[in-house]
């Protein structure tokens, strides 16, 4: 595709958005019937092949990658062909590839990959259902949502602690994305959309299972993490939570969400054990459950306690004012969990013995974009220089002991010196600073 024909296709698909999603927010009762004919518009589906290339990541069950694609099939074939299928009604999803991903406290996580085909059909989905349910969303939810990041969830906890918050109620569900009931995600789904095409398509998904080990397993329950649908098919689940929470309980606190991640500020405790009196009780309707080992209600008061949200700890921190004055301020650094996360990352991209050959520069090319990425996240407040500081230390040693053995030399932590001013030289950023 050359690139007048990849704006224009960019350009077209925005505009479809822009008018379902006015048309949504002017009547926020329709139900929209002629949606399915939109997935398979050219414009539409070429629009989220790119977005999927452009995404990356590995094939699914049936063995096909992007590379596959784009240097053996041809991009134009592939699109042309899945159009069709989505057309004569013949197009059939796959079993997702199960894959589980280690998590840092030894347990993993399993993630669906969807084949390359599900993945375009699925953005092409999500671009036209995504503006009917953004008109309906909270302006307190964060998650996985256009124009909305983990940051903007924290600056607007960081607001209302400024007003007055000294109680906090940090959620965790069990299993969110493996417990969602299908029937009750499709009745919300519904109230918006009433294509029976786009709803059997949504069911397939929904329904189509995953291979592990050569064997195929259905998914009664649940919306898979990894398929690209998911996260706004969790959104519209617990915006049923955000709908009530609005309507109902704003005195009660304020509610800040990032997907199944929430926590919600009070001024009382009385308020607090209130917040979660109605969460139990929407998570009873929702058929959810809260995780009570990590959920938790703490004081804020001075610096007592602190909380955990979206990698970072959230504490108040006493600082200093003019008259020798001092008032706690809720300051947001890493994480124990992210900075071990950052340190293990960091000893993964040094260690391996194969890249012994490799030089300073190359080893810099591979390091750079993962501490320009955590410089860019965790450097939202300055008080997180201290804790970014010891990554830099960290690095710097790693680096140390990869130019050491490079050079067998016995004491691995000597010329610590050269090693810092090779990497310098070689263009290594830093965290801090």
């Amino acid at each position: 595709m050359n690139a007048q024909k990849a704006n224009y296709t960019k350009v077209k698909a925005r505009q479809l958005q822009n008018v379902l999603y006015l048309a949504a927010k002017e009547h926020p009762r329709r139900r929209f019937h002629a949606l399915y004919d939109k997935v398979y518009r050219e414009d539409v589906l070429w629009e989220a092949w790119k977005q999927v290339k452009a995404s990356g990541g590995s094939g699914g069950v049936d063995g096909v990658t992007l590379d596959t694609i784009v240097q053996t099939y041809g991009a134009g074939r592939f699109v042309e062909e899945l159009r069709n299928k989505l057309k004569t009604g013949t197009y059939q999803p796959q079993p997702a590839r199960r894959k589980e991903i280690p998590k840092p406290d030894g347990k993993t996580r399993p993630l669906g990959i969807p084949v390359i085909a599900d993945r375009v059909v699925q953005m092409a989905a999500k671009m036209v259902l995504e503006p009917l349910f953004e008109a309906d969303f909270k302006a307190f939810s964060y998650g996985f949502r256009p124009k909305r990041s983990a940051h903007d969830a924290i600056r607007h906890i960081r607001r209302a602690v400024r007003k007055g918050v000294y109680w906090v109620v940090d959620i965790d569900i069990r299993g969110y994305f493996d417990n969602i009931p299908h029937e009750k995600l499709m009745q919300l789904v519904q109230q918006r959309v009433n294509d029976k095409r786009m709803l059997k398509l949504i069911r397939q998904w929904l329904k189509a299972g995953f291979m592990k080990d050569g064997q195929w397993y259905p998914t009664e329950i649940g919306s898979p993490q990894g398929g690209v649908i998911s996260p706004l098919l969790a959104n519209i689940y617990l915006n049923y939570l955000d709908a009530i929470w609005e309507k109902k309980c704003t005195e009660i606190g304020t509610l800040v969400r990032y997907a199944d991640d929430l926590v919600i500020l009070c001024k009382t405790k009385e308020q607090a054990m209130q917040a979660i009196h109605v969460l139990k009780a929407v998570f009873g309707k929702l058929e959810l459950e809260m995780n009570k080992e990590k959920s938790k209600v703490l004081n804020l008061w001075g610096d007592q306690e602190g909380f955990d949200f979206l990698g970072m700890h959230h504490r108040k921190i006493p600082k200093k004012l003019k008259g020798n004055k001092e008032a706690y301020v809720l300051r947001s650094y890493p994480t124990r969990k992210a900075m071990k996360t950052m340190r293990q990352r960091v000893k993964e991209i040094t260690e391996p013995r194969n890249r012994l050959y490799w030089t300073m520069n190359q080893m810099i090319l591979e390091l750079n974009p993962k501490i320009q990425g955590w410089k860019n996240y965790y450097g939202l407040d300055v008080f997180a220089t201290k804790f970014l500081n010891k990554i830099d230390w960290y690095i710097r040693r790693r680096l140390t002991l990869f130019w050491n053995k490079k050079r067998n030399r016995r004491h691995k932590h000597s010329k610590s010196r050269q090693a810092a001013t090779t990497a310098e030289l070689a263009g290594l950023k830093k965290l801090a600073g």
